[in-house]
C-alpha cells in the first residue's frame, strides 16, 4: 500500500477529531466534512468541506471532487442511501455502506439484531406520532419505557416514561432531538440492569476480531457522563457479549472499530445499540492503553497490523466537561490546575460555540481501581471553568 491515502471523514466533532489525529500520524491526507465551519476535526485536517450531509447531491459532489480512497462516516445525519449508491460505483465506504445504513437507523439495526440474528433485546415497538406512541406503550411495551428517535446521537431526544402523563412531553422531546428527516421513534421496554457496557470490537481485513476490555459508563439525560475501563462483569457475561458483538459485526461486514452496547444483569447480556465507529464512552482509551479506539479504527480501516493491546494501569476513567449555556465563543480556565493532578490528562475539543450540556472536553485518569479513577477524572474535569461570550 502506498501513502498518503486520501480519507474523507463525514462528521467532524470530537470523535472525528481524534480519528483525524490517528490517521495523520500514519501519513494520510484527510478531508473533514461537517455542516458548520471550524468543527473540531476541521481544525486538524488537511482540508475541509461544509455541507448538509443529508443532501445526497451535495454529498456526491464533494466525493466526486476529492475522490477519496476511503469514506469514513462519523455521525448519524448522513444520506446513507446515497452512500449505498456510491459504493456500487466503486467508492470505499467504511465499514460498508450497508453497515452505515443499518446502524444509523435504530429500526434497521434492531430488526437485524432481534429478528435476523436472534440476539436478546428489550421488547420494542415504533411510533410516528404521539397517538402511535401511546398505543405502543399501552399495547406492546408497557411502563416504564424508554423513547428514542430512530436517528439521533449522544442521547439527544431520549427520555424515560414512567407514567402516561409523560407521553406527550416525551414525544416533543424526541422530535427536538431527531436527526435526519424520518419522524419516528423506537419505544423500548425499560430494562432493570446492573450495569451498561460498551464493547469496542475491531474487525480486521485480515486477522481475527479483537476486543478492548469492556467499558462501563454512567448515563444522564441519555448521554454519558463518566466511563471507565475495565467494567466489572462476569467472565460468562464477557464471553456472551463478545459472541454477540462478533455475530452482529460479522453480519455488517467490512473493517473498522464498532462500539457495541449491552445491558448486563449478572451473567445475562441484552443487546442495546451499535455504532460502526469509535464510541464516545471509549474516549477513556485515550489514557488506558497504548492504542486508543481511534488508533485501532485507523489501523483496521487501512488493513494495518494490530498488535496485542497494552494497558497502562489497573483502571482508567473519563469524565465529561459540559457547557451550561448558549454562547458564540468559549474560553477555558483552570487547565493548569487540572493538569497538576497526577495520572490525569485532558482533551479540549475547541468547539466554536456552546449550548446547554454540549460536550466541550473530557478529563482522563489512571488509578489502581475503578472508584479512584472515576473520582480523579471527575476532580480533573471540575477544575475546568468555561467563560462565555454571548
Amino acid at each position: 500500500m502506498s501513502y498518503p491515502n486520501k480519507i474523507m471523514i463525514l462528521g467532524s466533532g470530537e470523535l472525528g477529531r481524534e480519528v483525524v489525529i490517528s490517521l495523520k500520524r500514519l501519513g494520510n491526507f484527510v478531508i473533514a466534512v461537517d455542516r458548520y465551519v471550524d468543527a473540531p476535526a476541521m481544525q486538524l485536517a488537511d482540508t475541509f468541506e461544509v455541507i448538509n450531509m443529508l443532501d445526497g447531491d451535495a454529498l456526491e459532489s464533494i466525493i466526486e471532487k476529492h475522490k477519496p480512497d476511503y469514506i469514513v462516516p462519523e455521525i448519524e445525519a448522513i444520506r446513507t442511501e446515497k452512500l449505498m449508491e456510491l459504493e456500487k460505483k466503486g467508492h470505499n465506504i467504511i465499514p460498508t455502506a450497508e453497515a452505515t445504513y443499518l446502524t444509523m437507523n435504530r429500526v434497521a439495526i434492531r430488526e437485524v439484531a432481534a429478528k435476523e440474528l436472534g440476539l436478546k433485546t428489550a421488547k420494542y415497538a415504533y411510533a410516528t406520532d404521539v397517538n402511535e406512541l401511546r398505543d405502543a406503550i399501552q399495547n406492546d411495551v408497557g411502563l416504564p419505557c424508554v423513547v428514542k428517535p430512530v436517528m439521533s446521537s449522544s442521547g439527544k431526544g431520549q427520555s424515560t416514561i414512567t407514567n402516561e402523563g409523560d407521553i406527550e412531553k416525551a414525544w416533543q422531546y424526541a422530535e427536538e432531538g431527531m436527526r435526519g428527516d424520518e419522524k419516528k421513534v423506537i419505544v423500548e421496554e425499560f430494562i432493570k440492569f446492573e450495569s451498561e457496557i460498551t464493547l469496542l470490537t475491531v474487525k480486521q481485513k485480515v486477522g481475527e476480531t479483537i476486543y478492548v476490555k469492556p467499558v462501563g459508563h454512567r448515563q444522564e439525560d441519555g448521554d454519558y457522563r463518566e466511563s471507565w475501563l475495565p467494567a466489572q462483569i462476569s467472565e460468562t457475561a464477557l464471553k456472551k457479549s463478545q459472541e454477540m458483538a462478533k455475530a452482529i459485526t460479522d453480519r455488517l461486514g467490512g473493517a473498522g472499530l464498532f462500539g457495541v452496547e449491552f445491558f448486563i444483569n449478572g451473567d445475562d447480556v441484552i443487546f442495546s445499540e451499535l455504532s460502526p465507529r469509535p464510541h464516545d464512552t471509549g474516549m477513556v482509551t485515550l489514557i488506558s492503553q497504548d492504542l486508543s479506539e481511534f488508533d485501532l479504527h485507523a489501523r483496521a480501516i487501512m488493513g494495518l497490523p494490530i498488535p496485542k493491546i497494552q494497558y497502562h494501569s489497573q483502571a482508567a476513567a473519563s469524565a465529561v466537561i459540559l457547557a451550561d449555556r448558549v454562547a458564540r465563543e468559549i474560553e477555558y480556565e483552570g487547565i493548569e490546575e487540572a493538569m497538576k493532578l497526577e495520572n490525569t490528562d485532558l482533551r479540549i475539543f475547541r468547539k466554536p460555540d456552546s449550548r446547554p450540556n454540549r460536550r466541550m472536553g473530557v478529563a482522563l485518569s489512571r488509578a489502581n481501581n475503578i472508584k479512584e479513577a472515576i473520582t480523579l477524572a471527575k476532580e480533573c474535569a471540575s477544575k475546568i471553568k468555561l467563560t462565555y461570550k454571548e
